[in-house]
């Protein structure tokens, strides 16, 4: 077999403190020293000039730069080296050093005189994909993002085995729409063991789990004479200390209005690790989706998120509604739907217009949304008779009215 038609072998290089010499320091070279620099490799440059990035990496110390030509003996000692220059005697040169001091050269300029070529490499939680297709880069390159983006969506699952640390996640779903859970989020829930689902978490990822994974309704926990929140806790802490992976899926963020904390800080003191990954909030993700911005140039240069689930004049609310009322910004209720009315009239009393455009948006994000809209003055009625129902979003402000995109 010609050596050039033979298939490379495989092999991650451990460079570590070990001298790699770049010859070059062009684009190539530019693209190519990151990973060097990430591996810890001891990098010497050796080239006349340098793009404005690989200067900026030696100023940094990250690398020496020597502002010469190549010259017999640079290779000495060297581990590796990458052959990047625009002259061909030099890179003959330099490659037939390498072959004779038994270095590993690549060069950018003659894959066929190279003794290594540079694989498509990616990287996703502590795993690095090397993808090599021979003589076609940009197949390799293909083949490196759709392995690379599986990893980091979950939905090409390589679940940790010796490495795994049992605990748990708090992972915010995001408002409903299953395509705006964060990566990290949906990597996390392919490796549970256990998922402890909300009701507003969304429910379409827990169809592409693996069918050992066990999924509990939180709202299904038998609470017996424990509050529902702490019975929740102990179900996460008993899950965790039988060594398993769980996530914790939450709808929205898990700090905003999610009892995210309070889990959190149970789980600090039951000794059990803790990841936390916010998630899209519904108070800002569930208005775009219905075409409103919740800051709008020249309309309104602040927006507040309230929580709406205890009536205003309840003892145990803890929101100042008078402020509230006197601010001119976009103001973002959740869990309101059924106290619109009382919530409406107490910011008419203390000021906010009447005429004040309002949006309600149900199920945002999801196949069912749907918005309604009416001012301050008709949204109790409005919600009535449009048969308005939780999860949704309601939006008091001028930036109800910009935009065209009525849903």
């Amino acid at each position: 077999m010609d050596r050039n038609d033979a298939p490379a072998y495989p092999v991650g290089l451990r460079l570590s403190g070990r001298r790699v010499v770049v010859l070059g320091g062009g684009q190539v070279a530019q693209r190519r020293l990151p990973p060097l620099v990430a591996a810890g490799a001891d990098i010497v440059v050796v080239s006349p000039s340098a793009t404005p990035s690989v200067e900026a990496m030696a100023d940094a110390g990250e690398l020496r730069w020597e502002r010469r030509a190549y010259r017999e003996g640079d290779l000495a000692e060297a581990w590796y080296v990458l052959i990047a220059t625009k002259d061909t005697q030099a890179n003959a040169a330099a490659s037939a050093e390498a072959e004779a001091r038994r270095v590993w050269c690549v060069r950018s300029d003659d894959a066929d005189a190279a003794t290594a070529w540079t694989p498509a490499t990616g990287r996703s939680e502590g795993v690095t994909v090397a993808v090599l297709t021979g003589r076609d880069p940009r197949r390799s390159a293909a083949v490196r993002d759709a392995i690379v983006e599986g990893l980091r969506d979950g939905t090409l699952a390589a679940p940790h085995h010796r490495t795994r640390t049992a605990g748990v996640a708090l992972v915010g779903g995001g408002p409903g729409d299953p395509d705006l859970i964060t990566v990290r989020g949906r990597r996390l829930l392919a490796e549970a063991d256990v998922v402890i689902a909300d009701r507003l978490g969304p429910r379409d990822l827990l169809d592409e789990l693996a069918p050992h994974v066990e999924v509990i309704d939180a709202a299904k926990i038998p609470y017996g004479r424990a509050m529902a929140q702490e019975a929740i806790n102990n179900a996460l802490i008993e899950h965790a200390r039988a060594g398993k992976a769980v996530v914790r899926l939450k709808g929205g963020d898990p700090f905003v209005f999610g009892r995210g904390m309070e889990e959190a800080e149970a789980l600090a003191e039951a000794g059990i690790p803790c990841t936390v990954v916010p998630g899209i909030s519904s108070s800002i993700s569930v208005p775009g989706a219905a075409g409103i911005p919740v800051t709008h140039r020249g309309v309104a240069h602040e927006f507040t998120v309230v929580s709406g689930h205890v009536a205003p004049e309840d003892p145990r609310s803890l929101v100042d509604w008078t402020a509230l009322a006197k601010l001119r910004g976009t103001l973002v209720l959740l869990m309101a739907v059924e106290r619109i009315g009382a919530i409406a009239a107490t910011l008419i009393e203390h000021g906010r217009a009447p005429g004040t455009p309002v949006a309600v948006i149900q199920e945002g994000t999801t196949a069912a949304q749907r918005r309604v809209d009416g001012t301050l003055a008709t949204v109790a009625q409005v919600v009535a008779d449009e048969g308005i129902r939780p999860p949704a979003v309601i939006v008091i402000g001028e930036v109800v009215t910009v935009g065209t995109n009525r849903a």
